[in-house]
């Protein structure tokens, strides 16, 4: 399967650049796959489409400031934190890479400093942090929250890039899981008053998330890894929901990811890593019945697990039919990406 399949053209005026408020105006375009058909509805009426039994997941990771710039001697410096090795030891990005020796030692500020442990082929460096106290609480302060390149002066809207369910206890992520920022805490009651269920998971949303595929055919494509957990707490959950054969709706592609990794058989609690990729063709789905998510990039891995979820709902030719809906979104002045709309898959 070739990547260029998942190619199209948006309009760039479609790339949402502010976020809808409140958060639940924003548009939903709600797919049927059984009776293929769609409706054009907001994000506050997605209870018409839920059932008193239904299961909402939702990955409560919270984004942190990845973003590091500072000055040494007359240059502007960044670091982009990807992942955490161990304890104050990150994979990073680095700008501009020739500045960041191995070895070098650089002063962000009094309090904070790093070593170069290593230059990896790829680019990317292994930095250990050394400071006094708490590595996190000091990065709230000289970091940034990493917003997607495409959105312009993003800086403002740094509460409206975190879901109002995100738990600080899980500030990992350098994404947003994005399907989740349509969600007020209004309608969330109302849902439950509705008799929908919610139960979270955690999924550190990495930056290759949301990066397009390069490889010419999708098998030669190495998936990135993210950490996840799900709780016992939620796994009893879920395993319950499952026996009185509630629909199980993943709240993004972040939630997909962490529901068909972490079952087999049954849910478990588990936290691990998973490199997971979801194409056509490859992939039957374990337990995940719906689908909300966000429009997403040309050639992306997202782009890819929507299109397998459809082709798991019997739809035939899933990546001509996503595309066909991408077009009637477009033809909508639906919004995309990030700050976009979304869709509601069942």
């Amino acid at each position: 399967m070739q990547t260029t399949d998942f190619d199209f053209s948006l309009p760039a005026d479609l790339i949402a650049q502010s976020p809808a408020i409140p958060r639940d105006s924003s548009k939903l375009l709600v797919y049927d796959t059984n009776s293929d058909t769609i409706f054009h509805k907001h994000f506050r009426d997605l209870g018409e489409y839920l059932n008193a039994n239904d299961t909402l997941v939702l990955n409560k990771s919270k984004v942190f400031p990845a973003r590091i710039n500072f000055q040494y001697g007359n240059k502007n410096l960044e670091v982009f934190i990807l992942e955490r090795i161990n304890n104050n030891t990150f994979k990073v990005l680095v700008k501009p890479g020739k500045v960041f020796k191995k070895g070098f030692t650089f002063d962000i500020n009094t309090e904070i400093s790093f070593i170069v442990d290593d230059v990896l082929t790829d680019g990317s460096r292994i930095l250990t942090f050394i400071c006094e106290g708490d590595f996190f609480s000091k990065l709230n302060i000289i970091g940034q929250i990493p917003f997607p390149p495409y959105i312009k002066n993003a800086e403002k809207y740094s509460e409206n890039y975190q879901t109002v369910f995100c738990d600080p206890e899980h500030c990992r992520s350098v994404a947003a899981p994005t399907a989740g920022l349509h969600f007020t805490s209004e309608l969330i009651d109302s849902l439950k008053q509705q008799g929908v269920s919610f139960v979270d998971v955690v999924l550190n949303v990495g930056r290759g998330t949301f990066m397009p595929v390069k490889t010419k055919d999708l098998k030669d494509h190495v998936m990135h890894f993210e950490e996840f957990y799900l709780s016992k707490q939620s796994a009893d959950f879920l395993n319950d929901k499952l026996a009185v054969n509630s629909r199980i709706i993943a709240v993004g592609t972040t939630s997909v990811r962490v529901l068909e990794s972490s079952f087999d058989n049954e849910f478990r609690e588990i936290q691990s890593k998973t490199d997971l990729f979801i194409y056509p063709g490859t992939y039957k789905f374990k337990v995940v019945d719906g689908l909300i998510t966000n429009f997403h990039l040309p050639k992306s891995t997202l782009l890819m697990l929507v299109a397998s979820f459809l082709e798991n709902k019997g739809v035939k030719d899933p990546i001509n039919k996503l595309l066909d809906i991408y077009s009637v979104a477009i033809k909508n002045n639906y919004r995309f990406y990030s700050f976009g709309d979304s869709m509601f898959i069942y």
